[in-house]
């Protein structure tokens, strides 16, 4: 049964902003008591963060669909809805989040780094938030954006200091078992190790990891065996230690033509050539081992490596060779730039930068794309007449229809706004009318201008005595 899986994809769903409330306000007495509609809740986002404690995607294989919760809509009585909540996925240190053509989204490493992977739809306003001077008592609200729908691959690259590379069978897991308290799976038999083993190594003052990579063989580059599953979790490590076997039973190889071999994999994988190497000549406790290691060291050092005869086995030249790791980690810790806390730029946007685009397609279509017009229209309900207009307002406001005018629009040409797959499409007119507007201006109520009847009542016997004293004032006698 596989217990460790280092790419998966993953289907995410932000949680939908709740819908705004359209509703008035009733008490006894007080039979127009103004717009009272809360606010939708905010949609619940998908939060990708880093846990120490995760080591596998293995979770996420068996279950790729995951989905947060969505905002409650909003109620009368100037209630505002419930947020969705956030659904926070861990993911072991080291995850890359890419998009489904192979960009990289997001690089996760550090206990605690986190990453939105979808956001929530914002929740619609009610209709309390849309009154104003001119529109006393809307008659509709917004409704909640959708949340963020987005396919995303995660691939887990191994955070370590140290990577054994080598042949299949070289002895690299029984290297890592006795430098570190590791306890891989070994076996006399190729491919022992299927997924990458971690060990923490402590020398002197300096405690480093080292991972027991899985075996690579000619072309694993271009995916030949392991390949290219586990080539990348060689990447994140400061130092490459070559293991070859010296005691190998095939006779046409031999460690200087094996260093060759991985050598150019890693070369045509790219990205690893300033990486320090160290050599290890591996079980020199077989007596053809270790005369073969005495052959082929003074060639490995004429090359410029550092060379270590060890035997897992028998516990020969580990001290030094783990002393001799910890130095170069050192050096390599050292030369990193020192961390410094990320700087939050804030980048305002052009005071006449509109937001939108108009261009015109072949077939005749005028098409509006931008973030502001798009989520305006993801949020009006276009069943009630008042929220269509408030829209042709707004977007007048923004300044559409004269961009349209300016693309050579003209009344009864089709407009679309939203991407192809998912666009409102009208007849467009100039200056866009609802019917609403056949009731009077958008959003107002006349009962709500006028004087309440009894106040209209006493204003009337006020006027009736005023004008019957002014009759006495007026009278003259005979």
């Amino acid at each position: 049964m596989t217990t460790f899986v280092d790419r998966v994809e993953l289907h995410v769903a932000a949680g939908n902003g709740g819908h705004g409330c359209a509703s008035v306000h009733r008490e006894k007495f007080k039979p127009l008591g103004g717009p009272d509609g809360g606010n939708g809740g905010r949609g619940g986002d998908v939060i990708l963060t880093v846990d120490q404690s995760i080591t596998t995607l293995l979770d996420y294989h068996h279950s790729p669909h995951r989905k947060a919760t969505n905002g409650k809509p909003g109620e009368g009585g100037n209630r505002s809805g419930k947020d969705g909540q956030d659904l926070v996925l861990p993911v072991p240190d080291g995850t890359v989040v890419l998009d489904k053509a192979g960009n990289v989204l997001a690089d996760l490493v550090g206990h605690g780094t986190s990453y939105v992977a979808a956001q929530g739809g914002r929740g619609g306003l009610g209709n309390a938030a849309l009154a104003s001077a001119r529109r006393k008592a809307p008659g509709f609200a917004l409704l909640g954006e959708p949340g963020d729908l987005r396919d995303v691959v995660l691939e887990l690259k191994t955070v370590a200091d140290v990577a054994l590379v080598g042949y299949p069978s070289a002895g690299k897991s029984s290297l890592i078992s006795v430098l570190s308290a590791a306890k891989p799976k070994i076996a006399d038999y190729p491919f022992t190790t299927l997924v990458p083993n971690l060990g923490v190594v402590t020398a002197g003052s300096t405690v480093y990891t080292i991972a027991d990579v899985p075996g690579l063989i000619p072309g694993a580059s271009q995916g030949k065996g392991l390949g290219l599953e586990f080539l990348r979790h060689v990447e994140r490590c400061s130092v490459l230690v070559h293991v070859l076997d010296t005691a190998t039973l095939e006779s046409e190889r031999d460690p200087v033509s094996d260093l060759d071999i991985i050598e150019e994999e890693l070369r045509q994988y790219g990205g690893l050539d300033k990486r320090p190497r160290i050599v290890v000549l591996n079980k020199i406790d077989v007596p053809d081992g270790k005369d073969l290691a005495e052959m082929v060291r003074p060639d490995l050092e004429a090359r410029g490596y550092r060379v270590f005869e060890v035997s897992a086995v028998a516990h020969m030249g580990l001290k030094e060779l783990s002393f001799a790791l910890a130095e170069l980690v050192a050096q390599s810790r050292a030369a990193k730039p020192k961390e410094e806390a990320t700087r939050i730029v804030i980048r305002p946007k052009a005071v006449d930068d509109t937001g939108f685009t108009v261009t015109q397609e072949a077939d005749g279509l005028f098409r509006v794309r931008g973030e502001k017009p798009e989520r305006w229209v993801r949020q009006t309900d276009f069943n009630n007449d008042e929220a269509v207009g408030y829209l042709a307002d707004r977007l007048n406001r923004l300044g559409v229809e004269q961009e349209l005018l300016k693309a050579g629009a003209r009344g009864g040409d089709g407009v679309a706004i939203g991407p192809e797959d998912n666009a409102v499409v009208f007849d467009w007119e100039p200056s866009m009318t609802a019917g609403a507007e056949m009731l009077g201006r958008r959003g107002e109520d006349h009962r709500l201008e006028g004087e309440r009847p009894a106040a209209q009542r006493r204003k009337d016997r006020q006027a009736e005595r005023d004008e019957a004293q002014q009759e006495f004032d007026d009278f003259e006698p005979f």
